[in-house]
């Protein structure tokens, strides 16, 4: 922490690309009462099932601004709380009477809140993404935040040894789960003072919305390549699968590339092995068993896109490079 150090708080603006399906409107519909209840909201997920973009989609719903965090191994509670940013200096020379001179001196230790310490200050909405990234030695602040409506704080910050919790306080958090690669067990008394929602992989209503909304491809053109990559995923049974993020990728390159979802078009049946094929471990998988797949893959091409279709794509309404709009 510097002493320059600024805090960003975003405002809760929902997004204009937001695909609400009843799916999704299912899981905000609860998110919303268990906060509204006085609870903080917990959304456990595999990736590429959007969290992330719910959690700050909920966040919006509530109305305040928004302080986002990302979970990090190097956190220490001081990178949540805040910490001491070096010392304040002052000094008077008083030689108003030109035979007396009076000096003054004072020193102050300088200290910065950190995001935490300005959402529950302010009544702000944490969202906290990834948290169990973070070491639970660091998150062991939240315990009193979330049961007591308490920050404790280190004595070198001015004041009590404590900070009230403001009532409009909010917290989201989301992560992976536990067997995940660089995340840590979460304390079961953390976990016990939320509420978990389990966000699995999304229904086939909501991928399909997601991929025309992000490529502004045709219904029937969105449909095909999900309906591709949901059967993919779930006969391949690949350690690393593909998601509604790979729905997204073939569909902005058929959109860039002006190209069409059918199996006579050959920049959308390689695209479709670019994308889908590089989710596979190839360090584990047999060059027999990946000549296997790529059959596979082209089967479900040829099973689903036979034939060109008509052409009612829409513009698209976002060139970022986040691809979940349900999350």
């Amino acid at each position: 922490m510097t002493e320059n150090q600024t805090i960003t708080v975003l405002s809760p603006r929902p997004r204009a690309d937001f695909v609400a399906t009843d799916f999704v409107n299912n899981i905000s519909d609860r998110a919303l009462s268990y906060i509204r209840a006085g609870y903080p909201v917990h959304m456990r997920g595999p990736a590429g099932t959007g969290k992330t973009t719910m959690a700050m989609h909920i966040a919006s719903l509530l109305g305040r601004p928004v302080v986002l965090m990302f979970g990090d191994d190097e956190f220490r509670t001081s990178d949540l709380v805040g910490a001491s940013a070096g010392y304040s200096y002052k000094k008077l020379h008083d030689n108003f009477i030109h035979s007396v001179l009076r000096v003054e001196e004072d020193v102050n230790q300088r200290w910065l809140d950190n995001r935490l310490t300005v959402a529950c200050k302010e009544g702000f909405t944490l969202v906290y993404d990834e948290f169990t990234r973070s070491r639970p030695e660091a998150n062991n602040v939240l315990l009193t935040i979330l049961e007591e409506k308490l920050l404790a704080l280190p004595t070198a910050r001015s004041g009590d040894g404590y900070l009230k919790v403001h009532p409009h306080f909010a917290a989201i958090f989301t992560s992976n789960p536990e067997e995940y690669a660089g995340v840590h067990k979460t304390q079961d008394a953390l976990l016990d003072r939320m509420i978990t929602i389990e966000v699995e992989r999304l229904d086939d209503e909501t991928e399909i919305a997601i991929a025309r909304a992000k490529s502004g491809l045709g219904q029937q053109e969105c449909e095909r390549i999900v309906h591709i990559v949901r059967d993919f995923r779930e006969l391949t049974k690949s350690s690393i699968t593909p998601t509604i993020r790979s729905c997204v990728m073939i569909a902005k390159v058929m959109s860039v590339q002006a190209a069409q979802a059918w199996n006579k078009d050959d920049n959308f049946r390689q695209t479709c092995r670019d994308v889908l094929l590089s989710r596979l471990s190839h360090g584990k998988v047999a060059p027999l068993e990946l000549s296997k797949v790529e059959t596979l893959l082209d089967d479900l091409i040829d099973q689903y896109c036979e034939g060109p279709l008509p052409d009612d794509r829409l513009p698209a309404l976002s060139t970022d490079d986040d691809t979940i709009a349900a999350a």
